[in-house]
């Protein structure tokens, strides 16, 4: 456990050495705290709002451009919705792999850092946004010259931060998601 990211914590290492012990037996304040990766219960909805935020830029990016592509060449539902759908993963990944590559972290650790941080919480927000879209009438028949093309997307987007949050929160409390990722930037 790193007590370092939990500040009632800090006393640890002198009692540590006081006690001439490692672990903690005898600390009745750390009753609980075993074995648990660091956030356990610990997510505040900021700091949930937050990463689904950082992952939503990366989906959005992905889902428009997709989106834009596929539907400026005339393409179909299902290949535009797939493009978009494979873009947002690209660019969601993409954003997190360059925070983590910029703490120094080799290619390999830093793309199993973003595997591991980011593939819940765009999968909900994929599959909440495209879902709002494919029910969303006309909306998949819209181009891009029509207002309901762009509100229909922009709404799924925020309907897809809302349901998405409560999950980054869940998975930051018990030291996965996006918790993974703030392991680097410390």
């Amino acid at each position: 456990m790193e007590h370092n990211t939990h500040t009632r914590h800090e006393h640890h290492g002198a009692q540590q050495d006081q006690h001439g012990r490692h672990g903690h037996e005898g600390h009745e304040e750390h009753r609980g705290h075993e074995g648990h990766g660091g956030h356990q219960g610990g997510a505040s909805w900021s700091m949930a709002a937050q990463a689904t935020l950082h992952c939503l830029t990366g989906c959005a990016i992905g889902e428009i451009l997709g989106m834009v592509i596929g539907t400026a060449l005339g393409w179909g539902n299902v290949p535009t919705m797939v493009l978009a759908i494979v873009l947002a993963f690209f660019f969601g990944y993409s954003l997190t792999l360059r925070g983590v590559l910029r703490a120094g972290v080799d290619f390999r650790t830093a793309f199993r850092v973003a595997l591991a941080a980011d593939t819940l919480s765009i999968a909900v927000m994929e599959l909440i946004d495209n879902g709002v879209i494919v029910l969303w009438p006309d909306a998949m028949d819209a181009g891009l010259a029509d207002a309901l093309f762009w509100i229909s997307l922009a709404i799924s987007l925020v309907i897809a931060f809302v349901v998405t949050t409560p999950v980054n929160k869940w998975t930051i409390g018990r030291g996965k998601g996006h918790a993974v990722v703030h392991r680097y930037h410390h």
